[in-house]
């Protein structure tokens, strides 16, 4: 039986195009596991893939879609059987492999993790690769000694996606959010995730000029990176970390070593895509527990596959608010 797929192809001309096609499971690269996609999700690196940008598609024809959630339809692996609902992120799916814009997808059985107790599939997606990355930041910053109380916590490029979910997270864990926005518009909508004070981008995006400034913040995930993250290095209280989850404001970092010489702060790596079988399912747990449902649904804008191509647009511009929900059926 044919499926719907939202197919990406690349003219000799360099051109690129999207149109929703019919695929056969055939058609499906190489995997143990067939899954019946119900939802998927946009992401940055979705933009890029959909797009053509950003050199991570390789090959064409390609589906993008670096998450997806459903139900099994066909296993060889033991640990999954038809009927189980499972979640992917990461695995360079959607770049690399065929991804989650279609109504079946095929997997390595190791890529797959369980759908946690207590969420849908949907919520899953409304998750996706930005909640489970700012899931796994907020964990980064307790192992490193940050708890409720010890001032407030600040989230950059709040009005996003990873940025989003940070934000209602560390709220419902007791934090006191400082969420960074360079649209005002949003002020509402971060406040409504749990944030009590917002700061407009402007105020800290500029590069350090001394290598210390006043100690601010108990801890930061950074979507941004760049001169903004040099900046909340030299305003992290003693001890304190960041957790770097993006680079939307660039790869450089102008920044010196006093913050972690004389004020001892830890500058953390965060990475979603290679993340190990045993930590990621902690930390999609961690998201069920933790990620209140109705702050999640304050941040979902609803998709289908035809909306795909100018929302991709969109987002490489900071033009997507919270979080895209892909109903890949309807």
């Amino acid at each position: 039986m044919p499926f719907n797929a939202l197919v990406v192809e690349k003219a000799e001309d360099g051109a690129v195009s999207q149109s929703i096609k019919p695929l056969e499971i055939s058609d499906l690269p190489e995997g143990e596991v067939v899954v019946d996609v119900e939802y998927s999700t946009l992401n940055y690196k979705d933009g890029l893939c959909l797009t053509g940008k950003g050199g991570l598609v390789r090959n064409y024809p390609h589906v993008p879609g670096i998450d997806y959630a459903g139900t099994v339809s066909e296993s060889a692996d033991s640990r999954y059987k038809p009927g189980d609902k499972v979640v992917l992120t990461g695995w360079r799916v959607g770049e690399v492999v065929w991804g989650g814009y279609a109504q079946k997808a095929r997997a390595k059985a190791d890529w797959l993790v369980p759908l946690p107790a207590g969420l849908t599939t949907r919520q899953a997606m409304a998750v996706g690769t930005a909640g489970f990355t700012a899931m796994l930041a907020v964990m980064a910053l307790e192992a490193h000694g940050l708890k409720p109380g010890a001032g407030p916590v600040l989230v950059t490029g709040a009005a996003g996606g990873v940025g989003s979910v940070a934000v209602a997270i560390l709220a419902k864990l007791g934090h006191e959010v400082a969420a960074v926005t360079g649209r005002p518009e949003t002020a509402d909508y971060l406040k409504s995730l749990g944030a009590t004070q917002i700061v407009a981008r402007e105020e800290i995006a500029e590069a350090p000029t001394k290598p210390l400034e006043k100690e601010t913040w108990a801890g930061c995930v950074d979507a941004v990176g760049g001169s903004m993250l040099a900046r909340v290095l030299t305003q992290l209280k003693y001890g304190g970390s960041a957790a770097a989850v993006g680079l939307a404001g660039g790869a450089a970092l102008p920044a010196t070593v006093v913050p972690f010489l004389l004020r001892g702060v830890n500058l953390l790596g965060i990475d979603s895509v290679m993340q190990p079988y045993d930590p990621r399912v902690a930390a999609w747990k961690r998201v069920a527990a933790d990620l209140p449902m109705d702050k999640l649904e304050e941040m979902v804008r609803p998709a289908v596959l035809k909306d795909l191509p100018a929302l991709g647009a969109a987002i490489l511009k900071g033009g997507v608010q919270g979080r895209v929900v892909v109903d890949v059926n309807a």
